[in-house]
This record gives C-alpha cells, sequence and structure tokens, in this order.
C-alpha cells in the first residue's frame, strides 16, 4: 500500500522538477520552432546561468543579486552567440547545425573549467527560502514551492507575450513565413536575435533555479538536455502549451516512477535485483511515452499552430 503523504511528497516534486524542464524547454521550442535552428548548446546556456548566478551568491552573498546578474549576463552571451556563430547556421541542414552546436558544448565545458574549475559550486540559499511550510502534515520546501511558482509565472508571461502583443504576432509570423515577414520590411535577423536571447534568458533562469537543488557543474547542460528534447516532441514544436504540459508529464513520470517502481519491482523480483532494475524502468517510461505520443500524434500534444 502506497503512503499517501509519500505519494502527495512525490508529486510535489515531480511537478517542481517538469517546471525546471518547461524553463529550459521553453526557449529551446521556440528557437527551434520558429528560427527552425536545433540548438544543443541551450543545456551550455543553462550551465552558464548556473555558475554565474553561484559566484555572484557567493560573492555578495545575495541570492536576488546572482539571478539579477545572471538573467541578462546569460542573455548577451546568448545573443552573442547567434550574432557570431548561429546565424550562419540558418540556411544550413539540421545535421550542420547539431555538429556546430555539439562543438560550442565542448567549448563552453572547457571555458567553465578554465574559469571555474573542474569541481562544482554548491549554492546557498537565503534562511527565508531554506525553511520548510507545512501542507496536510508533509513539510514542503519554500525555494521548491518559489521555483513552482516562477515557472507559472514565466508560463503565463510566454502565453502574454506569444499570444497577445505585436512582438509575440511578429514571432508568430516568422515562423509561419520569414519570406513574407522580411517582403513587409521588418528585419527578420532582429526578430530572430530577440527569440534566442528571450531563450538563452530562460535557459539561465532554469539554471538559476537548479542551483540550489543540484549545484552547478560542468556538463550538466547535457544530463537535463535529453529529457528537454523528449518534452519538446511530445508538447509539440515550437508550441509553449505543449512544452509545459510535457515538462509537468516528464516530471512527474521520472519521479514518481524513480520513487515507486523499485516496491512494484519487489513483488516478483530479488530485492538487488528490484532495486538495479526500477531506476533503469523509470528512466525508460519517459521514452515509452515519447513513442506512444509519436504513433498516435506525430505532430505532438499542441502543435504549434493552436498553440
Amino acid at each position: 500500500m502506497v503512503d499517501p503523504h509519500l505519494l502527495f511528497e512525490q508529486l510535489f516534486n515531480g511537478i517542481q522538477y517538469g517546471i525546471l524542464l518547461f524553463l529550459l524547454a521553453a526557449g529551446l521550442t521556440l528557437v527551434f520552432g520558429i528560427m527552425d535552428l536545433m540548438n544543443l548548446a541551450h543545456g551550455s546556456l543553462y550551465m552558464l546561468g548556473a555558475y554565474i548566478a553561484a559566484t555572484v551568491t557567493l560573492a555578495a552573498d545575495s541570492f536576488l543579486l546572482g539571478i539579477a546578474v545572471a538573467l541578462p549576463a546569460t542573455l548577451f552571451v546568448g545573443i552573442l552567440l547567434e550574432v557570431i556563430v548561429l546565424r550562419k547556421l540558418y540556411d544550413r541542414g539540421h545535421l550542420d547545425q547539431v555538429l556546430a552546436t555539439f562543438g560550442m558544448i565542448l567549448f563552453f565545458n572547457e571555458l567553465v573549467r578554465l574559469i571555474w574549475g573542474p569541481a562544482g559550486i554548491e549554492v546557498p540559499l537565503p534562511v527565508v527560502l531554506n525553511a520548510s511550510l507545512t501542507l496536510f502534515d508533509i513539510p514542503l520546501p519554500v525555494y521548491r514551492i518559489l521555483v513552482i511558482g516562477v515557472g507559472l509565472a514565466v508560463a503565463a508571461f510566454l502565453y502574454v507575450l506569444v499570444v497577445k502583443t505585436k512582438v509575440g504576432m511578429l514571432i508568430r509570423a516568422g515562423a509561419s513565413n520569414r519570406e513574407m515577414v522580411g517582403a513587409l520590411g521588418i528585419d527578420i535577423k532582429k526578430v530572430f536575435t530577440l527569440v534566442f536571447g528571450l531563450g538563452a534568458a530562460l535557459a539561465a533562469l532554469a539554471g538559476v533555479m537548479a542551483g540550489p537543488i543540484f549545484a552547478a557543474t560542468i556538463g550538466m547542460g547535457e544530463n537535463i538536455l535529453i529529457q528537454v528534447l523528449v518534452v519538446i516532441v511530445i508538447g509539440g514544436i515550437g508550441s509553449i502549451r505543449g512544452a509545459f504540459v510535457g515538462a509537468l508529464l516528464i516530471g512527474v513520470i521520472e519521479i514518481l516512477g524513480r520513487s515507486f517502481l523499485d516496491d512494484l519491482f519487489k513483488l516478483f523480483l530479488p530485492v538487488n535485483a528490484a532495486e538495479t532494475a526500477a531506476p533503469a524502468a523509470a528512466s525508460m517510461l519517459i521514452y515509452i511515452l515519447m513513442a506512444g505520443v509519436l504513433f498516435f500524434r506525430p505532430q505532438g500534444l499542441f502543435p504549434a499552430r493552436s498553440g
């Protein structure tokens, strides 16, 4: 029998992890869906945001200042990256884009190693964020509640930006027909730079939020990027709503699978075998879900044209 308190706690953790995935997936799905650019270096911007925020937080003893510095700094790096490197890849095939951005992953990993060293950085939280709130006699960390709140606020902001503003209209028009947008006298390159900068800032925000939970480490972007790509495929490329729903699904399945599959396996497997097989099976669940979605809805749950 599953302990309902444990189930609620792990469901909460799954939602929080899904929100982190959404913050990273939202920027990548915008870049891929609108610019048709496969940017594997998106995870490197996530890592960079985490390291910058950690460094400023430790130096100034202020987590808020770390956020305030990391977001514009990573946005600036993202814009430089788009202007200097990625702009030359728009007319190239996805294979060229994958190879080029994979090279940037190696570059950023070594750059971080040179600047910060091989060891990771633990990010301290202020006392007010290091506390817990009790709900149904279950202690819930205040910081994880904050992560969920930030994710929901970002989702609302992106919805208003993309659906309700003139900038969003240009973004959607550029995704549908960039040649027509250019023919109307709009500099599509500036639109793409804006989109990429926004994606970089969202990646940095995800890194900032992840830092106190997982620590800032070299290669942290690659570890989560595969799951983010699964989120985008499930939700629908270019769809913010799809990224949100897909991220929550993956987050909850990942955490609940790792928490409860071992107990299920112990019903018919030896303890050691169950504890070994359960984490692998939990990881497989998200790919099984992706395969099912691709079979029944190859365009994803919420294609970009519907949101």
